[in-house]
């Protein structure tokens, strides 16, 4: 873990306190006198910091944005808690959905927050809850999420947490096992580096608080179909947000003197940019020389669009003995033909191996399979959209589980759509 450590994120109400459920829904206590903490809270967490978790509370609490509920009535209960339970922090997000923050749950602010706070290896943490909101922050931040089910009358989380339990000790008790299974979180061993393919500039944010993602990439398709319309402001307004970690601007023109225009505008934007130069242009004709030229000149550029090993052999040579780049190969293209893309980015990584400047991306993965497929092999990096790498959360679930919840969803949506036989 880097030195870091663990924690047990836990929501408030319907997991350490009793929630007051109306017509089937969770609310908060109204004040500090009506707080009962469950029966079992203070033994489950005691089994918790006896395995060396943090335990850090993060809780909604937006009737105080509303203005039903007084701050300082939320800080006693708190306190209340603290007295209780071996507790090591609270944070808490008091804005409702129309402020539209990051730390209002299922956003993952509040666990980035926390995480920065006190030094915590997200990918080793938990996050326990009773509702979608709370599942859905785990999952986004990293954690193994544990679901408390009481049967509240709302939508359940998308992906599914990784168990379901009936109480907090429940949760402990499977936490307990889930470590001494040594089932830490399997994308902590991923030794492929994981770059955020997109041009929502609200999700790369996000992703940025992720330390699993160790780059962004984007291109026009994508920028326009995020209702990008300056492409420049956009670019700088990243670059400023996400100065440590590499991006890749795509350049537009088709003409390789345009090209070597746009390419070098681009690359002054920031030490951490690369400039993706498509293969060939429009008409097939190679980008080679134009390659060759920006790399010997200190542009570090990522070579993009490539799909047959003579590309890659090709751009090897170009790149050669240049300024550190990136030679991206679209895996999930070649899929698509009807061919095993694995054999081709093993020998893509052999041609590469000379030149030690130069890295080698799987791009345009399809599923999440993908990720072990480029580890499996050694690929330098990954690329994927947020659809695939939220799916992080899903690995190593239980099938059986994983079945259920397949069945209850066949059988929730058919009831919601009022079928019948």
């Amino acid at each position: 873990m880097n030195g870091k450590r663990a924690a047990v994120f836990l929501d408030r109400d319907g997991v350490l306190n009793r929630a007051v459920v109306r017509n089937g829904r969770p609310y908060p206590p109204a004040t500090a006198s009506e707080l009962e903490i469950l029966p079992g809270a203070a033994a489950a967490l005691a089994q918790l910091k006896s395995l060396g978790f943090l335990l850090v509370v993060v809780t909604n609490q937006p009737d105080v944005g509303r203005g039903t509920q007084q701050r300082g009535v939320v800080d006693d209960m708190h306190g209340r808690l603290k007295e209780a339970l071996p507790l090591d922090d609270f944070f808490v997000c008091f804005h409702t959905d129309e402020n539209q923050c990051q730390c209002r749950k299922p956003q993952p602010g509040l666990l980035f927050l926390a995480a920065a706070r006190h030094g915590i290896d997200l990918t080793s943490s938990y996050m326990v809850g009773d509702r979608w909101r709370d599942i859905e922050a785990g999952e986004r931040a990293g954690c193994t999420t544990v679901l408390i089910e009481h049967g509240y009358r709302e939508q359940g989380p998308r992906a599914g947490p990784a168990v379901r339990v009936n109480s907090l000790l429940e949760a402990v008790d499977w936490i307990a096992g889930h470590e001494e299974r040594g089932h830490a979180h399997p994308a902590a061993a991923l030794k492929v580096k994981l770059f955020a393919d997109g041009a929502d500039l609200g999700a790369m944010l996000e992703l940025r608080a992720n330390p699993k993602i160790a780059g962004f990439t984007t291109n026009p398709t994508l920028m326009r179909k995020a209702g990008i319309v300056d492409y420049e402001a956009f670019a700088r307004d990243v670059l400023l947000a996400i100065p440590d970690r590499p991006i890749s601007f795509e350049v537009f023109a088709d003409d390789f003197s345009c090209m070597e225009r746009q390419a070098l505008k681009i690359a002054g934007w920031g030490e951490n940019v690369y400039v993706k130069i498509p293969v060939t242009n429009a008409l097939g004709e190679p980008a080679l020389d134009l390659v060759h030229r920006l790399t010997h000149c200190g542009v570090k550029v990522n070579v993009t669009a490539l799909l047959a090993l003579s590309q890659v052999r090709e751009v090897a040579d170009a790149l050669a003995g240049g300024a550190p780049a990136y030679v991206s190969v679209f895996a999930g293209r070649i899929a698509d033909t009807g061919r095993d893309p694995v054999p081709l980015m093993q020998a893509a990584l052999e041609l590469l191996r000379p030149h030690p400047q130069i890295e080698l991306i799987w791009a345009s993965p399809r599923e999440l399979l993908n990720i072990f497929q480029a580890d499996a092999i050694g690929c330098h990096v990954i690329t994927a959209t947020s659809d695939i790498l939220k799916r992080l959360a899903l690995i190593g679930k239980d099938l059986r589980q994983y079945s259920l919840e397949t069945v209850r969803m066949f059988r929730n949506d058919a009831i919601a759509a009022r079928y019948l036989l």
